[in-house]
């Protein structure tokens, strides 16, 4: 196999696997999220908001994840 061939497949493992990762780390981080509202409704906009600043970074990592296979696929 080719080292180009080999890039491609390496860009397309490292993006399925973050986006398999995000999506698990969002749905998780949004499950307990809802159920600490549950628990607390007056801690909502708390929640709310370390919510959304976690969901930045994780989002992030797919970011970073596309950047480096966006690198691989060019490679060649």
């Amino acid at each position: 196999m080719s080292s180009s061939a080999l890039a491609y497949i390496g860009a397309g493992i490292a993006m399925g696997l973050a986006a398999l990762g995000t999506a698990w780390g969002i749905g998780h981080l949004a499950g307990r999220a809802v159920e600490g509202t549950a628990r607390q409704p007056e801690a909502s906009g708390v929640i709310r908001t370390t919510m959304l600043i976690a969901t930045a970074f994780i989002e992030a990592i797919a970011l970073y994840a596309f950047v480096v296979s966006f690198l691989l696929a060019t490679k060649s």
